[in-house]
């Protein structure tokens, strides 16, 4: 699909098909590892190989879309591998733009097919991808260990429409400081969407602080964190994808790198979300220590949507200025009842400064 098709699709009946203005990751019925089932009714399940078989998309495709939300899955018997009720697969089939717009929707392309898409050659697609004005979705390893993003053809579509003047002519300024600096917010902005997905697929605090705990390194982590057995907790009870991450032992490696947050500034984002959401995991029940009744202390409470999430960073865009805090405040501007500052709670301090 061209640029021009993709504005006549968000125009005509094509976007109409696509969702309209539904968020793919919105949706009652697309919110994946959970069940559609009425409690105590039996519901038949097809595993996720004939799912996709059913729905005309290879296997890689499939796992993509449970990913965003797109696909709701349930988890197997006895704890396997999650499977798929086949009602799910007849909401999917039913859809007027079936089997085309769903294997649209999860369609992703790499730099030079991204750059065709858009009609721009690959090294000013590179430089917008790093400059975050498109994000990717997924990655591969090639043969020389090197990173590979993959993107959405369907969110770069929507980015040629709703940004066409970063398509030609003269790279903004700021955009073209943080690049000419080295700047590449490609992995953080996969991280930030990664995190924002997980984050949907649990309303539990202790996951949820569990999520934002995995972007940071052991150090930051026990800064944050003093607790050995709430940080071992936070370890127990992350949500991982659906699928699990990637098959070899270098793209797990890799995985592993690309997790962690290596810009100061989101390095503070994530402390403060995961400091903030420890507080509210603390107060719905304390992490599980030695000798205590598991009953008492692991059980998530029925009921945890009604309190209030951490706040999440801001999107990243070619026009975000640095997410450096004015010098004396705190990023967020909270204070304890105490009137100790945030910053003082995270333990933060500069690296420079030992």
């Amino acid at each position: 699909m061209t640029v021009k098709e993709a504005i006549r699709a968000r125009t005509g009946s094509a976007y109409e098909v696509r969702g309209g203005g539904e968020s793919r990751d919105e949706g009652e019925h697309t919110s994946p590892g959970t069940s559609a089932a009425t409690p105590g009714t039996a519901a038949a399940t097809v595993a996720a190989g004939r799912a996709a078989q059913e729905l005309g998309l290879r296997r890689s495709e499939f796992e993509l879309a449970v990913h965003l939300g797109l696909i709701a899955v349930t988890a197997g018997p006895g704890g396997g591998r999650p499977r798929v009720h086949e009602r799910e697969i007849a909401r999917l089939r039913e859809d007027p733009g079936f089997p085309d717009g769903l294997a649209e929707r999860v369609r992703t392309v790499g730099t030079a097919e991204g750059a065709a898409l858009l009609g721009i050659v690959p090294a000013r697609f590179t430089r917008l991808a790093r400059a975050g004005c498109v994000s990717p979705v997924t990655f591969y390893l090639n043969r020389y260990r090197a990173v590979v993003w993959l993107y959405l053809a369907d969110e770069l579509a929507s980015f040629a429409v709703r940004e066409p003047e970063l398509l030609a002519g003269r790279t903004p300024l700021g955009m073209r400081t943080m690049l000419e600096a080295g700047g590449d917010r490609r992995a953080r902005n996969w991280r930030s969407q990664r995190i924002d997905r997980l984050l949907k697929r649990t309303a539990d605090p202790w996951a949820r602080a569990a999520v934002e705990a995995s972007a940071l390194d052991s150090a930051h982590l026990a800064e944050v964190v003093e607790d050995p057995y709430e940080r071992a907790y936070l370890a127990r009870v992350r949500p991982e994808p659906v699928f699990g991450r990637p098959g070899s032992v270098a793209a797990r490696e890799t995985m592993g790198e690309l997790m962690l947050a290596d810009d100061p500034d989101e390095i503070l984002w994530r402390r403060i979300n995961l400091t903030l959401g420890l507080d509210l995991a603390r107060e719905e029940r304390p992490a599980p220590h030695p000798g205590d009744d598991p009953g008492a202390r692991t059980t998530p409470a029925p009921d945890s949507t009604s309190r209030v999430a951490p706040p999440q960073a801001p999107p990243v865009t070619e026009t975000a200025p640095p997410l450096s805090p004015p010098a004396g405040e705190t990023p967020s501007g909270l204070r304890e009842p105490g009137g100790k500052r945030l910053l003082a709670r995270l333990g933060w301090r500069r690296r420079s400064d030992g």
